[in-house]
């Protein structure tokens, strides 16, 4: 099995990539700039005895889509991980405030994209007659964030385009699902205080938050033969249960 990683560098990406490679799958990540990170995991999973590649891939450039995709060969999983965050934060303008450039770019990056993404391997897994397509959303999008709006927006645009793939592509063995990620312990959230991780932690069923590989376990699952008919499903990971994360 050959799984396409966008976003694999660090984060949910990179941890998605070993947990696929342990369960004896081939992964191609792709990075946009952080190529010395990529490295870093394709040596991380060659050193473990699995093969990997990294490639170039810019959501902002959509001319490097099909080129990625052709480099990293037939695909049977798609994991869509990789996102364009926006160069607006939260609560540092009003909604009113937002220019249509902001707009533009987000859903450029993060909608568009990943629907080229889909077209460009979408139509071998329907003549193999097997494909998985996973998503990565955000809590955010359910919860909004105050003032910008385009980040959560568009990943919200994410779960109409997996529910629509569903019906589209099911009959051809293709399944198309959403994981959305809470607030993750990934290396960004380091700066994060322990203090405010411990109440959003304490907002949770579990009590606690997810890691990286929490999540990779689940996009293992639904990105895999081990989920034989789940689609057009939206399935949240536990520290988005008690709505208390805010990024992801």
């Amino acid at each position: 099995m050959h799984v396409l990683i966008t976003g694999g560098s660090s984060g949910i990406g990179a941890a998605t990539a070993l947990a696929y490679t342990r369960a004896g799958a081939r992964v191609t990540i792709t990075y946009n700039t952080g190529a010395d990170r990529a490295a870093g995991v394709v040596k991380r999973i060659e050193e473990e005895g699995g093969q990997a590649a990294a490639v170039h891939l810019d959501l902002e450039d959509h001319a490097t889509i099909a080129p990625a995709v052709a480099q990293a060969g037939e695909v049977d999983a798609l994991v869509a991980n990789a996102v364009r965050w926006g160069t607006i934060m939260p609560n540092s303008v009003p909604f009113e405030g937002v220019p249509a450039a902001e707009w533009s770019a987000v859903m450029h990056a993060n909608v568009v994209a990943n629907a080229l993404l889909v077209q460009a391997v979408l139509p071998g897994m329907r003549r193999r007659g097997f494909g998985r397509i996973v998503f990565v959303s955000s809590g955010a999008g359910e919860e909004g964030l105050p003032g910008p709006g385009a980040y959560g927006t568009a990943k919200m645009a994410l779960h109409g385009m997996a529910r629509a793939l569903a019906w589209d592509a099911g009959k051809d063995g293709v399944l198309v699902n959403v994981a959305v990620a809470g607030l993750t312990l990934t290396e960004r959230e380091r700066p994060v205080s322990q203090e405010a991780l411990d109440a959003i932690a304490a907002r949770t069923p579990t009590r606690r938050l997810s890691t990286a590989e929490d999540m990779a376990a689940l996009i293992l699952f639904l990105g895999s033969a081990a989920n034989r008919n789940l689609t057009g499903e939206i399935i949240r990971d536990g520290s988005n249960a008690g709505r208390s994360s805010h990024v992801a």
